[in-house]
């Protein structure tokens, strides 16, 4: 089962041990506005799931992005035995806009929060700034964000160089 997995998540959605779900590398679909991520960028995952439940769950590292991606087949061969979404979900995913195709992220599943700040939290240590600015997408943080992040969730502080 993935540390990442919420106590709100249904183990039932975890229980196969296919090679894809244990996989370091995992791929990332969106449709956010923010799009220049780039090798080697920290991204922190803000699971959503109301005011008490939205939580900082994980830390990845960026290993590549696809931003051009021209067709459908080439979507469903960068998630190669990546994903848990199947063929229909991932084409419902790129007929969603048909003016803003998603693009992928590649990136390094590098570590699981031990206690995970909510959203009250962000808001206590000013990382955002109330709840209606919970962030969707990506949204760029400065590394003194990080650090509260990283402080807030009693997690190893030398995972970070700055």
């Amino acid at each position: 089962m993935p540390d990442s997995i919420l106590n709100t998540e249904s183990p039932e959605a975890y229980k196969d041990n296919e090679p894809h779900r244990n996989a370091l590398s995992k791929v990332f679909i969106s449709h956010s506005w923010e799009r220049g991520l780039r090798p080697g960028d920290i991204i922190v995952f803000y699971r959503t799931g109301g005011f008490h439940k939205s939580v900082v769950s994980t830390i990845g590292i960026v290993e590549q992005v696809h931003n051009n991606i021209a067709s459908f087949e080439e979507l469903v061969w960068i998630f190669r035995k990546k994903t848990f979404f199947t063929a229909a979900q991932l084409k419902e995913f790129w007929d969603q806009n048909t003016q803003s195709r998603p693009f992928v992220v590649e990136f390094l599943y590098s570590y699981s929060l031990v206690k995970r700040p909510n959203i009250e939290k962000l808001i206590e240590l000013g990382i955002i700034a109330d709840a209606n600015s919970a962030p969707r997408g990506f949204t760029m943080i400065s590394i003194n964000q990080l650090h509260l992040i990283l402080n807030t969730s009693e997690s190893n502080k030398s995972l970070i160089v700055d």
